[in-house]
């Protein structure tokens, strides 16, 4: 089914990041709320539904999730891990976003099952480019959708 508007989950401990990467949704047209985790085990409850993420109105499942690497509690590995044991969330897609462009955490994460790898890019204008294109692709895109889900709540 095509998903008009993705959205999008940032998993990102760095406030200084996550509001940077607001400015840069919206500067690349992005209109809905950018959904934010800040931690390993934030993200996985978000995931769940559990807790202060159960009502789904307000927390729907994602179209994608971009995922730090470098994260107390849980970092973006042990994440990863944990979302492709998840037989639910198997079609998610999941976009290592990070800072690191070393080769070994690179194929670590395509090893857990990492969509994409992408690396942040270093000025604001290649960031909003690089979500410019992510933006265009998800829209684009044909995602899975459950029975009795909409579109806003495919994975």
């Amino acid at each position: 089914m095509l998903v008009e508007d993705p959205i999008v989950l940032l998993v990102d401990d760095s406030e200084d990041d996550a509001t940077l990467m607001r400015i840069v949704f919206a500067r690349a047209g992005f209109v809905a709320p950018l959904q934010l985790a800040r931690n390993g085990e934030e993200v996985i409850a978000y995931l769940k539904g559990a807790g202060d993420y159960d009502d789904r109105t307000k927390f729907p499942l994602p179209t994608v999730v971009l995922l730090d690497l470098n994260m107390p509690r849980k970092n973006g590995f042990e994440v990863l891990a944990w979302i492709r044991q998840q037989p639910e969330l198997r079609r998610l897609l999941v976009y290592i976003l990070s800072a690191s462009s070393q080769t070994d955490d690179i194929q670590r994460a395509y090893d857990l099952g990492a969509s994409s790898y992408l690396v942040k890019p270093g000025t604001l204008d290649e960031l909003t480019t690089l979500t410019q294109g992510l933006l265009a692709w998800l829209k684009l895109s044909h995602f899975y959708v459950r029975e009795g889900e909409t579109s806003n709540d495919a994975a």
